[in-house]
């Protein structure tokens, strides 16, 4: 029983305490994001949800999940309080079929499936694709990767720390699709990096 209170109260808490305001800022920030690849941005708002969502993706989820954006939760997230607070506070249906997702997140340290695995687009409608959350240790001191592609003037360097191993390999498939593929926001804390479907990566060279 007290697990059970604990989950069912987990789930009304940890919203927007002013929801225009801060979903505003959170999807204003997004946008800029998505706009300048590589970017580190402050969301700009958090909230609080179960664990092991956190505080930057959880606001995210609460800025663009609604009740015609399926979302398909990683294994840790999706045997948490995550989905009853989702379903509470944004409406959103789960799904555990992967193209039909609409956004995808996975918490940190989880595996990340294929790109592939989830809605691409199409040649006519290639907004009609996923987008990928995916939460890292750190936006910053990981091995450094160099970022090209529109958006960015001649090119930027980032550093993540806590992707697959097999993310330049799964960036560079995803990136071949053009213009379908997934486009990918990755949270650390309330800071974002977005790498939209355009971006290209590559080791740097030292």
């Amino acid at each position: 029983m007290g697990a059970q209170t604990e989950i069912h109260a987990s789930a009304y808490a940890g919203a927007f305490t002013e929801p225009v305001f801060q979903s505003q800022a959170v999807f204003r920030a997004l946008m800029d994001a998505m706009a300048r690849p590589g970017t580190i941005a402050p969301l700009g708002a958090s909230a609080s949800p179960p664990a092991p969502l956190g505080a930057g993706a959880g606001a995210i989820a609460l800025t663009l999940c609604d009740d015609g954006t399926p979302v398909w939760l990683s294994p840790a997230l999706a045997n948490s309080s995550v989905p009853a607070w989702l379903s509470f506070h944004t409406g959103a249906p789960l799904t555990d079929v992967k193209p039909e997702a609409r956004f995808i997140f996975v918490d940190a340290g989880g595996i990340v499936p294929g790109f592939d695995q989830f809605a691409l687009g199409t040649q006519e409608y290639p907004d009609r694709s996923a987008t990928l959350v995916l939460e890292i240790a750190s936006l910053e001191g990981g091995a450094e990767l160099v970022a090209t592609g529109p958006g960015i003037k001649h090119e930027t360097i980032i550093s993540p720390v806590g992707l697959p191993g097999i993310f330049l390999t799964l960036s560079a498939e995803n990136r071949a699709l053009f213009p379908r593929g997934v486009d990918l926001i990755l949270v650390a804390g309330t800071n974002i990096l977005c790498l939209p479907r355009t971006t290209r990566l590559r080791r740097r060279e030292i």
